[in-house]
Parts: C-alpha cells; sequence; structure tokens
C-alpha cells in the first residue's frame, strides 16, 4: 500500500491533494571534445573563451587528441596551461617508433607527457566529472572509462591511432582510438549529468590521392567510419562548435597558434547561445524558487 503522505501536500480541509512543486534542475554544461591528431590543439582555444566568460563546466569528456584536453581541464589546468603545453608538445613526445605488427610506435612517452599536462592522475580526484572514450578492438564497440581509477592507461587507448599506434591492453581486451566508434561523446557528457551539451568537431583534410602516403589513408578511413554516426553525437548535442582546422595535416603540431586561434573564433559564435542557457536557469529557478 502506498502511504498518499509521501506523495502529497495536506491540503486542509477540502480533501483534495496539492502536488508538490516542480523545481526545475540547474542547468548543467557538458563539454565534449572530438578527435583530430594534431588538429585537437584547437581544443585549448575553446576553453580558453569559455574560461574568459566564466561558463561552468559540470562535466567533460573526450576522445583521441579530445581526451588529452578533456583530462587536463578536468584536472584543474587552465586554457594557458593546456595552450602552453600543447603548443611545445611535438610527435616523438608520446610517441616511439619501434618494430610490431601491430604497429609502428609506442605510446609509453606518453605517460611522461601526461606528467607536465595534468594535475591529477585518477578519475576520482579531478575536479570535475570526466569520461574518456576507446575502442574495444575485438567487438568494435566503445569503451568509456569513468568514475573511478587512474586516468594514464585510458588516454594512451583513446589515442592509439590504428595502424599508427599500437593497441593498448586493458585486461583481457586490446583497445584502440576512441573516434573509431564515437566520433564526438555527447553521449558520455549526458551520462555524466549534463542537461546541455557543447560537441567540438575538429574537420579534418580532405582525401587527395596525389601523393597520399598510408597515413592519408588510414585517415580517410577514420573519416568514412565517422561519417555513419554523426547524426547520434549530433542529436546528444545542444551546440556544435568546429573550429576551421581542416587544413591542418595530422601532425601539424607547428601550427599551433593557428589552430589555437580557430578555436576561439569557433567558440565565440556559440558564446551568446551558451551564455543564454545559463540566463534561462537561473531566471527559471528564482520563478519557481
Amino acid at each position: 500500500m502506498i502511504n498518499r503522505h509521501l506523495s502529497f501536500a495536506d491540503s486542509g480541509s477540502t480533501g483534495h491533494a496539492t502536488p508538490k512543486k516542480q523545481i526545475p534542475a540547474p542547468c548543467r554544461i557538458g563539454l565534449a571534445l572530438g578527435g583530430g591528431f594534431a588538429r585537437g590543439i584547437a581544443h585549448a582555444g575553446v576553453l580558453k573563451v569559455l574560461e574568459e566568460r566564466n561558463i561552468p563546466i559540470h562535466c567533460v569528456a573526450g576522445v583521441s587528441a579530445g581526451s588529452l584536453a578533456a583530462a587536463a581541464f578536468a584536472s584543474g589546468a587552465s586554457a594557458a596551461e593546456i595552450a602552453r603545453i600543447s603548443s611545445a608538445m611535438r610527435f616523438r613526445d608520446v610517441a616511439k617508433w619501434t618494430l610490431s605488427r601491430m604497429g609502428l610506435v609506442g605510446s609509453e612517452r606518453m605517460v611522461v607527457f601526461l606528467r607536465k599536462l595534468l594535475k591529477s592522475f585518477r578519475f576520482e580526484d579531478m575536479r570535475i566529472p570526466l569520461g574518456i572514450v576507446a575502442t574495444d578492438l575485438e567487438t568494435g564497440e566503445p569503451v568509456v572509462f569513468r568514475g573511478r581509477g587512474e586516468v594514464t592507461m585510458p588516454l594512451r587507448a583513446s589515442c592509439s591511432y590504428p595502424g599508427l599506434f599500437q593497441p593498448v591492453r586493458d585486461g583481457a581486451r586490446l583497445l584502440v582510438d576512441g573516434a573509431m566508434s564515437m566520433a564526438v561523446p555527447a553521449r558520455v557528457c549526458r551520462a555524466l549529468g549534463a542537461t546541455h551539451v557543447i560537441s567540438v568537431n575538429l574537420p579534418s583534410q580532405g582525401w587527395k590521392s596525389a601523393g597520399a602516403n598510408v597515413f592519408n589513408v588510414v585517415n580517410r578511413c577514420f573519416q568514412i567510419v565517422q561519417s555513419r554516426v554523426v547524426p547520434d553525437w549530433r542529436e546528444a548535442s545542444d551546440v556544435v562548435i568546429t573550429p576551421e582546422v581542416g587544413s591542418f595535416g595530422w601532425s601539424g603540431f607547428s601550427k599551433a597558434e593557428d589552430m589555437i586561434r580557430a578555436g576561439e573564433q569557433a567558440a565565440h559564435k556559440a558564446i551568446g547561445t551558451i551564455e543564454d542557457w545559463i540566463s534561462a536557469s537561473s531566471r527559471e529557478w528564482k520563478r519557481t524558487a
């Protein structure tokens, strides 16, 4: 039997039940950062604008290069710190050429790089909730790391670009780049409690057969796979920020300043909508309080 006193307020002598006042949930903004190898430096520009405009971020999730920016931000690194460290980064800082049947480079060096980039190294110690996405090589399904545990292995796995980086082992699983199964982790932000999601999508270079090499081929395969899953992450996004970085190559670290500027410019175009969410939520909260 249901105790009606738990469900309804006392209505006095009329005998009619009065529903409890519905208090709206506060605006909780999630930030979903897509992959793009060196183009991931553009995320620092987006973060800079959000930081300057005091946009409160409730949670953040990332795939591939986006996972590095997401983890740094969640750990408490400022946009300026992320930009400085990312701008100085080179391929050799995270990869070591080696002979293996499963990849041309290992990602063990990334551990040293992460010590410079992150301020915390466990999910439970992050300033805000963090989600990192990798892909199970056997099933092809996304593997979402969140909540508890260390972040180094998930970050290495999320950035393990197939054909270039060796897969990362997690128990019985072999994990590769998160962008293979989830181009932008908007739905992960929803799972972390976001009511509104800002997705940052980094377009890559188009296909050019002239002078193409194995990396161009793999990159084009990424584009084809991700084009099939675009509706899924866009449906879970409230705003999509798209920095104009399509002209930069996968290893274009030397163009860091240009990519950061592209991130800033794209974020400025969306900032009005984002601030409207916060204002509307505040007005609704005061109205019903």
